[in-house]
């Protein structure tokens, strides 16, 4: 998906730099709570959802004791609510196929925020399996090309020897696709081979993508940055081919 990386590096840096850090910190510690529920351990070395989890939230400067919090909350030792992992599906301008994930101590006000912003953003709520058939459970490597001076067609080899299905090598990033009960052993077996890498995690990947005309493609990332502004929303997946004249175009 070309430009995929793009983008995300775009929304991250928004949330690190403006009023949504607070937001970041937040869904942070509910993929950590997810993934300690998940595995069934608070233990990093057990439970490799999250070990990825804490890595990314330290990388991102999350306080030790919010995440320690977020664990004893995934394994029920908090008086809080219990935070329960929801998938909500639609489609966005030009037909472009949405797929959200959501993490909710409140079933009911998730989905009438998720379905009020489809309605105000020219999309429209799916019923469950209308669009996840067209997406697969992948890992996602990404690998930060300025942070090595390696060639990136050596890089793209090492990742196929270690095990990935797919890799997409654009200026500045290396995107490195395989099935994500594999991730941990293609993570390793890089980290072994010296490859810095600026994170792992697991995605929903469409299986095709498309390419609808210029103003429903903008129209489409317009829809998923106001999705992925909700605070219950983890992350939003899409069949829309994120370009980077696109994201260039949007970012204008």
């Amino acid at each position: 998906m070309s430009g995929h990386s793009k983008w995300h590096t775009i929304r991250r840096a928004k949330s690190a730099n403006d009023q949504r850090r607070g937001q970041l910190f937040t869904k942070l510690a509910r993929d950590i709570t997810i993934a300690t529920r998940e595995g069934g351990s608070g233990d990093p070395e057990l439970n490799f959802r999250l070990r990825l989890a804490i890595e990314k939230a330290r990388a991102n400067n999350m306080p030790n004791e919010n995440i320690q919090r977020a664990i004893e909350r995934g394994l029920g030792k908090s008086n809080e609510a219990a935070i329960e992992e929801i998938f909500y599906e639609g489609y966005g301008p030009g037909g472009v196929a949405i797929l959200i994930e959501a993490a909710t101590d409140n079933r009911n006000r998730t989905s009438s925020d998720v379905r009020a912003t489809f309605n105000k953003n020219g999309g429209s709520p799916g019923e469950p399996g209308s669009v996840s058939w067209m997406f697969e459970q992948k890992g996602l490597i990404t690998v930060d090309l300025s942070a090595t001076k390696r060639d990136p067609d050596e890089l793209q080899l090492l990742a196929i020897d270690a095990g990935a299905d797919d890799v997409i090598v654009d200026d500045e990033t290396l995107e490195i696709y395989c099935e994500w009960t594999q991730l941990n052993a293609v993570r390793q077996a890089l980290l072994d081979q010296g490859v810095p890498i600026s994170n792992a995690e697991k995605i929903m990947r469409a299986k095709t993508l498309i390419q609808p005309d210029e103003k429903d493609a903008l129209a489409a990332l317009r829809l998923i940055e106001k999705l992925e502004d909700l605070d219950d929303v983890q992350k939003v997946y899409s069949n829309l081919d994120i370009t980077t004249e696109l994201v260039e175009r949007f970012d204008s």
